[in-house]
């Protein structure tokens, strides 16, 4: 089965790809207005973590509406979220098993509500999968540390492909730079270079931490684990020579 997971070559949408490696053929899909050529960020972080990766074009008009919307609020939560839905649109039309998204608990924007969700399975018979839902931030820096080889800076000097960047190269084409910086808080961005190789360290260290009270709800057992390639399956015998 095959889903395609917009992706924008930093950690969160990697991330995703990692956890729904073990039930789909994952391709990695990110959507351009052709405003920049920024989106082979993302086809160069796909080839280092190595998926297959698809870039789509967007009708420039959703852009155009997006910045509308971000320039009369004066801040970007709306123009965002009128980008990543129709993103999530146009993907589901393709010959797919699922469209997934890098979406996290805590995100503010972009977001999926329920609805929305069974409205696009419903009509493009597909599934919408999220599997970053359920993951708190602490949760998710800790599987990033131990499995990504992440680029993290400020987002004007970060390498990346996600909505934002051509929304601020419209907004200036429109406007000014100054709108841009106005209307754009100042935050970090993430771009990934590649993926760690496990040291058998890491793994019992990861192990311990899986174990623990704190975050015994996310994976009950090595097994678990292992069913989503986060890491190997370590067996008491391998914990008993290591210790």
């Amino acid at each position: 089965m095959e889903v395609a997971l917009l992706y924008s070559g930093g950690k969160d949408s990697t991330l995703a790809a990692l956890l729904l490696d073990s039930f789909y053929d994952v391709r990695l899909v990110t959507a351009t207005f052709g405003l920049t050529d920024d989106w082979k960020y993302a086809s160069a972080a796909a080839a280092q973590v190595g998926y297959p990766f698809k870039q789509i074009q967007l009708d420039r008009a959703v852009a155009e509406t997006a910045v509308e919307k971000i320039l009369a609020d004066g801040y970007p939560r709306q123009g965002i979220q009128t980008v990543h839905e129709h993103t999530l649109e146009v993907v589901a039309q393709r010959d797919i098993a699922a469209v997934a998204d890098g979406t996290r608990r805590d995100d503010r924007v972009p977001t999926v509500p329920r609805a929305r969700a069974q409205s696009i399975e419903d009509r493009h018979d597909v599934d919408y999968v999220s599997p970053l839902a359920g993951f708190g931030r602490g949760a998710i820096d800790h599987l990033v540390d131990q499995r990504l080889d992440v680029e993290v800076g400020p987002s004007e000097t970060v390498p990346k492909s996600d909505y934002e960047v051509e929304l601020r190269t419209l907004i200036a084409e429109l406007e000014n730079p100054e709108v841009v910086s106005r209307v754009f808080p100042d935050h970090e961005q993430t771009y990934v270079r590649g993926i760690l190789k496990w040291t058998q360290q890491a793994v019992f260290d990861y192990v311990s931490w899986l174990e623990s009270t704190e975050h015994r709800m996310i994976f009950t057992d090595e097994t678990a684990v292992n069913q989503i390639q986060i890491l190997p399956i370590v067996t008491e015998q391998s914990r008993l020579e290591y210790q």
